[in-house]
């Protein structure tokens, strides 16, 4: 990786991953300019050192100009929930944002670009592991817009020759000091799961036990967030004029819901009492990512792909929030 100091935009950094990614690129010596609204990141959560502007992702026109090296673009709507519920948000928020934002790179002529894209993009596998190869078929519209953005950097690569990685992620989790994964409201496994053991939940919901896996329940790939970071500074190297690299980022490994559980009990100590309750509909039984083109082509190897140490550093985190909550 380069040791260059460059100077960077991550739109969405006061959030879960772009705050990690804020927080890497500043350890690496890089100047990193945060654009987030705050309208589900948290001030605190822009790591110290970086510049802060709040505003949305259409204000980047009035943040970019020539001395910027590349974009690394989090500022997105993620609940798929909702994205069912208010598919407006998500194509007005995502795709015609990230319009908005490519042409401003365009008119500043910043020409590296890393986009934060999702394993929703494929829907139901075919097979598993997911390869990139595989056909893209997103079953809401919350994936449905991240695929937009991923046909329109395509096409702004070879049109006007931007440099662009898209890193396809699955489960994200564990913690990078100070910066940990908090939404409001939660939906993602293991934070719920550490919701239960600080009390803050009476048990964990275990959708569906007769999944044709080992224990019955669905199996995820969960990546640890620094895993994830490390990946973000690999593909601003690996980026290349008017060429767009998609990536899928996983451990290779799946670990199932009752394994989760187990894990937040061996780390916290503490009962997780654990109800079953019906499927829910769209669910696959496995999701689990090859990450094989993004260690041959990035270079990048994860290495906290420990299920244990993965939580552990969440517990640390939620804890942290629990002591300084009002």
């Amino acid at each position: 990786m380069s040791q260059t100091t460059r100077k960077y935009l991550v739109t969405g950094g006061a959030g879960y991953v772009g705050g990690v990614v804020a927080a890497h690129l500043l350890e690496a010596g890089h100047a990193v300019t945060v654009l987030d609204d705050l309208s589900t990141g948290f001030a605190e959560g822009v790591p110290a050192g970086a510049d802060f502007v709040r505003g949305r992702i259409q204000d980047a026109a009035d943040v970019l100009d020539p001395s910027y090296d590349g974009v690394l673009h989090f500022a997105a709507s993620s609940q798929v929930g909702e994205s069912v519920a208010d598919p407006e948000k998500y194509w007005r928020n995502n795709v015609a944002g990230s319009l908005e934002l490519i042409a401003a790179m365009r008119k500043a002529d910043v020409r590296t670009l890393v986009f934060s894209s999702t394993a929703a993009t494929y829907g139901e596998p075919e097979q598993v592991p997911i390869e990139e190869t595989a056909r893209t078929a997103p079953t809401n519209p919350y994936g449905a817009t991240k695929l937009a953005v991923d046909h329109m950097i395509t096409g702004e690569c070879a049109a006007h020759g931007l440099a662009a990685v898209s890193l396809r992620y699955f489960n994200v989790a564990g913690a990078h000091g100070p910066h940990g994964e908090r939404h409001d409201p939660e939906s993602h496994l293991i934070p719920l799961v550490l919701q239960v053991a600080l009390g803050r939940r009476p048990h964990i919901s275990v959708y569906g036990d007769d999944y044709p896996t080992p224990d019955g329940t669905c199996v995820r790939d969960y990546i640890h967030v620094a895993d994830l970071a490390e990946a973000h500074l690999l593909a601003l190297d690996a980026a290349r004029p008017g060429e767009h690299l998609i990536c899928n980022l996983g451990n290779g490994n799946g670990f199932s819901v009752r394994e989760v559980v187990e894990a937040v009990r061996r780390v916290t100590g503490r009962d997780i009492p654990a109800v079953t309750a019906e499927r829910r509909p769209g669910d696959p039984a496995v999701l689990v990512a090859s990450a094989e083109r993004a260690k041959a082509v990035l270079g990048w190897r994860p290495s906290r792909t420990d299920l244990d140490g993965i939580v552990a550093d969440a517990w640390a985190f939620a804890r942290s929030l629990e002591e300084n909550r009002p």
